[in-house]
């Protein structure tokens, strides 16, 4: 059972997303294009999401979310529900196609990230937070929704290697054989 446990998506999560969380509290709290922190830990758990799946990129966004939450001092389980809720949905969009290419996924880790930031008031009301949703918030999520995209290409195999998930290869179709003439 450890060594199940061991060598299982778990451990690969828990340190890149130490990782991750650590450029989400330092880095990213001064780069604010628009005004807005680069959400990074939610795009993560979207590209995720996009590139293995909506079981893994749900698992993804609820681990990645705990580490963020007992980081930042939110209420714990509010970040992993958000963020397992973006992993999920960019994942589902994957049931579209088979091997998405590099901008499908960029566009399905956009969509994701943005329903994820869009629940965060959602589950800050249920937890009796006020959080008021104006204009500034659709600002919000469409920024953190364009970050995640241009993050896309370098979280997407990250994602992937976390969860042990190995891309698809496609093999040569055989030359036809020419008839003799």
């Amino acid at each position: 059972m450890f060594a199940s446990f061991v060598q299982g998506p778990v451990p690969r999560l828990m340190l890149v997303g130490m990782l991750f969380v650590a450029l989400q509290q330092t880095l990213f709290v001064d780069l604010r294009p628009a005004g807005v922190i680069v959400q990074v830990v939610l795009a993560l758990a979207a590209a995720t999401g996009a590139a293995a799946g909506p079981q893994r990129g749900a698992l993804a966004g609820f681990a990645l979310g705990l580490m963020y939450d007992l980081r930042a001092g939110t209420p714990v389980g509010s970040s992993s529900l958000t963020m397992g809720l973006g992993g999920y949905v960019a994942g589902y969009s994957l049931s579209i196609t088979v091997d998405p290419q590099w901008w499908l996924i960029a566009l399905f880790t956009g969509l994701g990230a943005a329903v994820g930031e869009s629940a965060v008031p959602v589950v800050r009301a249920f937890l009796g937070e006020e959080h008021d949703v104006t204009f500034r918030w659709v600002r919000v999520v469409g920024v953190v929704a364009a970050a995640a995209m241009v993050l896309s290409p370098v979280l997407a195999p990250i994602g992937r290697w976390c969860v042990k998930v190995k891309r698809t290869d496609w093999t040569k179709v055989a030359p036809r054989p020419t008839p003799e003439t």
